[in-house]
């Protein structure tokens, strides 16, 4: 009995083991998203004109793309992404109707016409349907439909997970990025549209209005915006790196007092972050906060916002420390990724970590620049409570397969780390702006973004990113004393050939050492217990 009980827990382990491989298994739909499909790769981006019209009674929308692209090697057929139940009603190319076949959210288009290497090419992709409906936004993605406190609608897309397919057709993919577009959105006549880049024309119409906005530079595809509702609207300009930068606001009236007093955030925000990061990135299309019914994303240039006219996130502080609450943590956080997400974006989704990592620090670099560095230190290794080391922060190539989410706090405190290895806070301020000024408007990989910073640092540091990105584990530095005060000392849990310096105290001495994989030893003055620098997001152990 007891053996047929040990068989039968084996079989069970066995297949719950074999039922989540599966279920992780990547699938054609996955490829199709996660990938540069041949359908994809043989055309750029130049420009889209998305219109759209939104009926809130019904929770619809419908519209048409415009597509303008160059052709890199002549093909003839095109992957366009449309999400169930959304449906492409049509798709023309110099006025002539085209067939597509779908499979999923991709739909390949047969183009009649010639498509010359380096021609550019229209097309027109006709589209309605009732969107997926957010269930836990931004976080489970789709269209928020929402009322106001005095019954007016309030309606917002949230889609970075799931894709800008899932409510407009799109090129969904972050690899290519479009080099500018123009969002027109037709909404009921007591409602406003708020998006991305600079509203160069408002229509009235008969029963409705259309806001046109227009974006001048490139922009990732899930960062495109439509806000809707009973917006009213208050402005100022601050004095940046790159000149007068306008700052926009749009808020339920119920809320404009409580707005006019917490958005003073965004201006000290602008102040820390062009400090640290270098120009604000997109002074021609303006910087918004757009009040939403959930609770903020990093739309480019129309960040929304919806953390309740309070400190913290939702009132908490994340770290722990009493410094979370010194600012508002969705208009520091999500503004940031101005910088490190619609600046630089990555390439693949599974390179999250240059979005959330960086972004997730700036929060301590806020706070540094506005209250001392040993603020903003508390608030970084205050966040380690939230790390969960069980998967690496980098996740699988080419199916949309993100990392875990140690991205945001282990990815800070990675990047905090690395700034204590350089020693150098000038050095360290200069590579932070260096990367946003080298990748301008750019999607990039890991790969580069790492070269980078290693360049910049005049060291090696391929096995300190493969440790902390690539891995769950943090590096252990081992030690033990023997006579006449010699000093033990050793990286284990780590991959191999990881070295990194680190700063201890031993006693009232204070040393830089230099450990590698194997053991070394150094004389010291006393054998009192060795302690890092808490700035170090490591593990010690004493051997004995």
């Amino acid at each position: 009995m007891k053996k047929t009980r040990v068989v039968l827990s084996i079989f069970l382990i066995t297949l719950w083991v074999e039922i989540g491989f599966a279920q992780n298994l990547p699938t054609r739909a996955d490829t199709l998203r996660g990938s540069i499909t041949p359908e994809r790769e043989w055309w750029d981006l130049n420009y889209y004109h998305l219109s759209v019209e939104v009926f809130p009674e019904e929770q619809s929308i419908k519209g048409k793309n415009l597509v303008r692209y160059r052709v890199k090697k002549p093909s003839q057929i095109l992957q366009i992404d449309l999400q169930e139940p959304m449906e492409i009603t049509s798709v023309k190319q110099d006025g002539m109707e085209l067939s597509f076949k779908r499979e999923g959210a991709a739909h390949f288009i047969s183009l009649q016409k010639n498509q010359e290497k380096g021609a550019f090419n229209e097309l027109e992709i006709f589209y309605q349907g009732k969107p997926k409906v957010a269930v836990r936004p931004p976080w489970d993605g789709g269209i928020t439909w929402q009322k106001d406190s005095n019954g007016k609608h309030l309606i917002a897309n949230s889609n970075q997970g799931i894709g800008s397919s899932i409510w407009w057709p799109s090129k969904d993919h972050p690899a290519d990025e479009v080099d500018s577009m123009m969002i027109s959105v037709t909404v009921p006549k007591d409602l406003m549209d708020v998006s991305n880049g600079r509203l160069i024309e408002m229509e009235e119409n008969e029963k409705t209005k259309t806001y046109h906005w227009l974006v001048s530079n490139p922009i990732n595809d899930y960062g495109v915006n439509i806000s809707i509702g009973d917006y009213v609207h208050f402005d100022e300009e601050y004095e940046g790196e790159k000149g007068t930068l306008t700052m926009d606001y749009y808020v339920l009236r119920d809320n404009l007092e409580k707005a006019k007093k917490q958005f003073q955030d965004a201006t000290r925000m602008m102040e820390a972050f062009e400090h640290w990061f270098g120009p604000y990135p997109f002074y021609e299309d303006g910087f918004k906060l757009i009040e939403v019914p959930y609770l903020g994303m990093e739309h480019q240039s129309a960040v929304t916002y919806g953390n309740g006219y309070q400190n913290g996130y939702l009132g908490r502080d994340l770290s722990g420390t009493g410094w979370g609450l010194k600012f508002d943590f969705i208009i520091i956080h999500e503004a940031g990724h101005e910088w490190f997400a619609n600046n630089i974006t990555y390439q693949d989704v599974a390179d999250m970590w240059i979005h959330e990592s960086f972004t997730n620090y700036s929060e301590s670099l806020f706070l540094e620049y506005f209250y001392g560095k040993e603020a903003g230190q508390e608030y970084v290794r205050g966040t380690r409570m939230n790390i969960a080391n069980q998967s690496p922060i980098i996740g699988i190539y080419g199916i949309n397969r993100r990392g875990s989410g140690d991205m945001y706090y282990k990815g800070g405190n990675l990047l905090n780390t690395l700034r204590e290895v350089i020693a150098d806070d000038e050095k360290w301020r200069s590579i932070l702006r260096g990367l946003n000024s080298e990748f301008y408007h750019q999607t990039v990989t890991t790969r580069q973004v790492e070269e980078y910073m290693a360049q910049q640092a005049g060291m090696d540091l391929k096995p300190f990113f493969d440790q902390y990105l690539r891995t769950s584990r943090i590096p252990v530095l081992e030690y033990y004393f023997t006579e006449e005060s010699r000093l033990h000392y050793r990286w284990n849990g780590t991959v191999p050939a990881f070295e990194m310096p680190v700063d201890v105290r031993i006693g009232e001495e204070k040393i830089r050492l230099k450990p590698s994989t194997e053991w070394q030893e150094m004389k010291v003055r006393n054998q009192a217990d060795l302690v890092v620098d808490p700035d170090f997001y490591l593990s010690v152990l004493k051997m004995r």
